[in-house]
């Protein structure tokens, strides 16, 4: 362990309280002694009952066709999400317009996300009209069991199809051993080779049979090969999928102005493309402390927060930037959803 890391060692113990979730940045969430011991199914399943508590409290906002379909998938598919005529004037306001913009490169394939802050909006009425939906934040927020703030921007997916340089979001996985969601309002129809989310049904819920498995997994995590499993986000094959009694991922090819929310905690990938593929889409993400027992006081909701976080959060990585910690996005030129890559 670098040496540096130990300035952070009185917050080891307060972490487990939190939503650190990686084996190798904090040594007891990373101890195969502790974890042998129980910690990670504890964090696990105390993380799982206050979620749903959580949950509960926000119910009345959804209809119950929604909180069923959630219960048994994990996820949610909504067509028509948009009036029709809201979702072209969308279509054409982000077509003709670009956009404050940021890209980070994974293996061949590039994501870009523009800020929907609301300095960056003002004027364009589609966009402001979709800011002030409040559908995807609600749907957000009850498949996260959580409540606060969500970030939402445009986000474009450029897919090189190079299978030499893999993207790691193209393996079956779990963001996190929490209930935490994202949203993906389609701004094109996506077909199957367009590089479609892939979402294993059911897989929202640690079933026995996967508290074992993640059980046996968090023992060596912190010493595992793939950076990404001691990060903590376990990666899964489709023959252990089956192992744990899960069927096969469900890709989400649906047609343009389909919204569709997902519990991240549960098995989901990008599909590889074999081809360059591009897509674009209004993306939300929502990821709190998952032991909180309210819904609420959410840090985001601040004002000079709330409608900036776009913003906020370019001006801290760009302040840890100057104390050598770089991150993984770029700002670049402006953009418009059919604009090519600049990195």
């Amino acid at each position: 362990m670098k040496a540096l890391s130990w300035i952070a060692a009185p917050l080891w113990p307060l972490q487990l309280a939190s939503g650190q979730k990686s084996f190798r940045a904090n040594p007891l969430i990373g101890s195969p002694a502790l974890n042998r011991r129980g910690l990670h199914l504890a964090r696990v399943r105390i993380a799982e009952r206050m979620a749903e508590a959580r949950r509960a409290q926000l119910a009345p906002r959804i209809d119950a066709g929604s909180r069923a379909a959630y219960e048994r998938d994990g996820f949610l598919v909504i067509g028509n999400a948009l009036p029709a005529d809201d979702f072209a004037a969308l279509r054409r306001d982000l077509e003709e317009a670009p956009l404050r913009s940021w890209e980070r490169r994974e293996g061949s394939t590039v994501t870009r996300r523009g800020s929907l802050d609301l300095p960056d909006i003002r004027g364009r009425t589609p966009l402001e009209r979709l800011m002030a939906n409040p559908l995807m934040a609600d749907l957000l927020r009850y498949v996260a069991g959580c409540g606060g703030e969500p970030l939402i921007h445009l986000q474009t997916v450029l897919a090189e199809g190079d299978a030499a340089r893999p993207d790691p979001q193209n393996s079956l996985h779990m963001d996190t051993f929490h209930s935490t969601a994202k949203a993906w309002l389609y701004l094109q129809d996506v077909g199957p080779e367009d590089g479609p989310l892939l979402y294993v049904p059911g897989s929202h819920r640690a079933t026995p049979e996967r508290l074992k498995w993640e059980y046996d997994l968090s023992i060596g995590a912190a010493h595992a090969d793939d950076p990404e499993i001691a990060a903590g986000s376990f990666r899964i094959g489709e023959e252990m999928l089956a192992a744990l009694g899960y069927p096969a991922p469900r890709a989400m090819a649906v047609p343009a102005n389909t919204l569709v929310v997902a519990n991240t905690h549960g098995f989901h990938a990008r599909k590889a493309s074999t081809k360059p593929t591009s897509r674009s889409e209004i993306y939300g993400s929502l990821r709190r402390n998952p032991f909180l027992p309210f819904t609420g006081l959410h840090v985001r909701s601040l004002p000079g927060l709330r409608g900036h976080l776009s913003t906020r959060q370019a001006q801290t990585e760009a302040a840890l930037s100057l104390l050598g910690v770089k991150g993984p996005w770029v700002e670049v030129t402006p953009k418009r959803i059919a604009d090519p890559a600049s990195i």
